[in-house]
């Protein structure tokens, strides 16, 4: 069983930056992906970006595409999202997920209970 906790949210300015945190526990083998989605109140569940636990490759989605950085650190079994130029529609809870499939646009089996980013205007 794999267990996510997320942390570093918060309330920034617009233009601003904060960086999510994501500890993991439980057993993740090299070929896991891990994951950040957001859903903002009154929408959908969307994906921000992902990294191959192993490989390292990353996946974005076009919205945070050159402003925000996911990257993993292995042995503190963590993953980090570090968001800049933040925008008023960036404001949203974020979750972090991972699922032993490694397809990083796909469905996650584990996820964790998310953290509130509200960037003001």
């Amino acid at each position: 069983q794999v267990q996510l906790v997320e942390s570093g949210g918060g309330l920034v300015q617009a233009g601003g930056s904060l960086r999510l945190s994501c500890a993991a526990s439980g057993q993740i083998y090299s070929t896991w992906v891990m994951g950040w989605f957001r859903q903002a109140p009154g929408k959908e569940r969307e994906f921000v970006a992902a990294i191959m636990w192993s490989r390292g490759s990353t996946t974005y989605a076009d919205s945070v595409k050159g402003r925000f950085t996911i990257s993993r650190d292995n042995a503190k079994m963590t993953v980090l999202l570090q968001m800049n130029s933040l925008k008023p529609e960036d404001t949203a809870v974020y979750y972090c997920a991972a699922d032993p499939l490694g397809v990083p646009r796909g469905n996650y089996a584990y996820w964790g209970q998310g953290t509130q980013v509200t960037v003001s205007s």
